[in-house]
């Protein structure tokens, strides 16, 4: 097996992360290794009193949260969340992010508007000079519109790949919906909101992984140290 020469990074900056959350707090679960990281951190502030109740972006969140007897509520119990702990693929110096990699930006961005603060957990190669430089967009899509959405994303500079699981067959998300992989050029990488925007307004797309208006907080791990961007908790 690999190993992840991030992972140090990684645990430092969700374990920081964890400690912003206060006894009573209602917390949204993001998907993927630095969100399940944060989770693993708050697992054990849990065995050790700490009263929250968490509501998963994700089947396997929820597994995971099972597995480390974090309790979970839902939106209809809690509508409002006290924050979210989620982690990214891009981060820009304006803390616009790039979300999706693990096909859950659809429920990620409902709990991220659905909470009073947005945390960010990443390593340091998470951040980048501008959105879209290492990666296209996610954008979850109705499979029956896959292929007039790829047609207009063209339209407006967008080249769309159908993500493929390891069989060759379209990853499908807990909604059972399709990812497409959007890549722009830098121009039009420039204005997230007027992109996100753009990418909405064509039938059939339910949401982009551009996050744009969140103003989050941005937990950084690096190998000096953790680094906290953005407003303080």
């Amino acid at each position: 097996m690999t190993k992840d020469p991030t992972l140090h990074q990684r645990i430092a900056a969700a374990s920081q992360a964890a400690g912003m959350v206060r006894d009573g707090m209602v917390i949204g679960y993001g998907t993927g290794r630095a969100a399940m990281s944060a989770m693993d951190a708050l697992a054990t502030r849990v065995r050790s009193g700490l009263r929250v109740l968490g509501i998963p972006t994700s089947v396997a969140t929820a597994t995971h949260a099972a597995s480390l007897g974090l309790p979970l509520t839902d939106l209809e119990t809690h509508p409002v969340l006290d924050l979210t702990i989620d982690g990214a693929d891009e981060v820009d110096p304006a803390r616009n992010i790039i979300k999706g990699g693990g096909a859950a930006l659809f429920r990620e961005k409902v709990l991220a508007s659905a909470s009073r603060r947005l945390v960010i957990v990443i390593d340091a190669t998470k951040r980048v000079p501008r959105l879209g430089t290492t990666r296209a967009i996610p954008v979850e899509v109705l499979p029956f519109a896959v292929g007039s959405c790829t047609r207009l994303l063209a339209e407006i500079g967008g080249a769309a790949v159908r993500r493929l699981d390891l069989a060759g067959a379209p990853v499908v998300t807990d909604n059972g919906n399709h990812v497409l992989d959007v890549a722009f050029d830098a121009h039009r990488m420039a204005d997230p909101r007027d992109l996100d925007e753009a990418m909405r307004a064509i039938p059939g797309v339910i949401i982009t992984g551009l996050f744009w208006s969140f103003d989050p907080t941005v937990v950084v791990g690096t190998d000096t140290g953790v680094e906290v961007l953005g407003p303080p908790l």
